[in-house]
């Protein structure tokens, strides 16, 4: 953390001084210039989803220029009521893991219209709502074991992963081995140095690693198809337009509420939740942003921000909207504040203007990034305790099966059931709260009417 001097942490300046005022600056032990410098750090780590996002949710269907659109408007207007109104420096834009679940799940896998898909976001951001609004997170944190929570974060990471290397041909499928390596031609080397140059830059802790390995990996690919046999996957198209909103309020909300649809929200509902809540947890231990009781600071106003984020994100047409748990770079850097916050979502905002220069980055230059992603979000798995096969077994279950049958949702609805049943055939009913009998149930319903 900077340390805070009079010189940087005393404004002359009247609006300088209101600034620090509302978002409490001094009393957090910070100053203006550290909490700016932390939400351009975020925003560094954190700017690959500009790109990222609408690149999946393309897969659904969703038209690019209109994903990125309302990835940015989401980013913008979510880190902007996380900085006025929870004062927290905590980033809000959708959530990989959610857009996965979104594009390989309910479009691609359960055969889902993306527009009755955002319906089942609009209605998950709905319950999750009133789950922010009314104190019942204490009854679903001790209801789901911890062990499923790392898991589930962990599969989602696999999964994102498997999703990035056959997205650049580096796994493509056999009829011997089911999956194989692809062929090593100009487009698979290309991926294979940005994913390496990528990997060696976030070892080397470059600020906005990720970004910068896209970028690379841009550039690298940009004499496809003019030296070498590959089509072309760059061309210019220009740098600046008008933002696409042709997604916007294409959201059916009324075909989205059908009875086999509802383990899809309940899903969404659950790992934007839980997602959520431990990445407020584990901020507010690495930054001790803790209230008196030693709770996250402002959790109900974070978690109605994040509720209100997914319903909003709908309408515009993009996946859920989460918290990222790359907020840790702002904080590694000494933010304490929302002023990290709204500094991130100004820093969004110029993209709403530049989706035809950022439309030049082609799928293999992506591809990198949701690697690196997966190795980030596989960081719990050291939490699971291995040792105890009852409580590892149902979170290995979720982890593998997520990738290998490219669901999500099976991957959970598995790791859920599994619990349960060992628990009740070796005499552990007490450890299976209500909320563990709900969710296998709604798990054995999703698994009776989509397959």
């Amino acid at each position: 953390m900077e340390p805070t001097t009079t010189a940087a942490a005393a404004p002359t300046a009247s609006e300088g001084r209101w600034i620090a005022r509302y978002f409490r600056v001094h009393e957090r032990g910070t100053s203006l210039r550290t909490e700016v410098l932390a939400g351009v750090a975020t925003f560094l780590a954190s700017m690959y989803i500009i790109v990222v996002n609408p690149a999946i949710l393309s897969d659904a269907g969703i038209p690019f220029s209109a994903a990125l659109s309302a990835t940015v408007l989401i980013s913008f207007m979510s880190s902007l009521a996380m900085g006025l109104y929870a004062r927290n420096p905590i980033l809000v834009a959708p959530g990989m893991g959610m857009n996965a679940l979104f594009t390989y799940t309910l479009v691609l896998g359960a055969g889902l219209s993306w527009e009755v898909a955002l319906g089942c976001v609009f209605w998950s951001g709905v319950l999750f709502a009133v789950l922010a609004m009314f104190n019942v997170r204490e009854a679903i944190i001790e209801a789901i074991p911890a062990s499923l929570r790392y898991a589930i974060t962990c599969g989602i990471g696999l999964f994102i992963t498997f999703i990035g290397l056959k997205n650049a041909g580096f796994i493509v499928g056999s009829e011997a081995t089911l999956v194989t390596l692809g062929n090593f031609d100009a487009s698979l080397v290309t991926f294979f140095i940005g994913m390496m140059a990528t990997a060696i830059m976030v070892v080397l802790r470059f600020n906005g690693a990720l970004i910068l390995g896209i970028a690379l990996t841009t550039l690298l690919a940009a004499p496809m198809g003019r030296l070498w046999g590959e089509e072309v996957m760059v061309e210019w198209s220009g740098l600046a337009a008008w933002p696409d909103f042709s997604a916007v309020m294409q959201v059916d909300i009324w075909g989205a509420l059908k009875v086999a649809y509802l383990p899809f929200i309940f899903v969404m509902l659950f790992t934007n939740f839980f997602d959520a809540l431990s990445c407020f947890m584990a901020l507010s231990e690495s930054a001790d942003l803790k209230d008196k009781d030693g709770n996250p600071r402002n959790l109900k106003r974070s978690m109605t921000v994040d509720a209100f984020a997914s319903m909003i994100a709908a309408p515009l047409g993009t996946s859920a909207a989460q918290t990222f748990i790359e907020s840790g770079a702002g904080v590694a850097q000494g933010g304490r504040t929302g002023l990290v916050a709204v500094t991130i979502a100004l820093l969004f905002l110029p993209f709403l203007f530049l989706s035809p220069l950022l439309s030049l980055v082609p799928g293999i230059a992506t591809a990198p990034a949701l690697v690196l992603v997966g190795l980030f979000m596989l960081a719990p798995v050291a939490k699971i305790d291995w040792a105890c096969a009852e409580e590892a077994f149902p979170a290995f279950l979720a982890i593998i099966l997520m990738p290998l049958t490219y669901s999500i949702t099976l991957g959970i609805a598995f790791g859920f059931l599994s619990f349960v049943l060992i628990k009740l055939f070796t005499g552990r009913l007490e450890a299976i709260r209500p909320a563990m009998w709900i969710s296998a149930a709604l798990s054995v319903l999703m698994l009776v009417t989509t397959h």
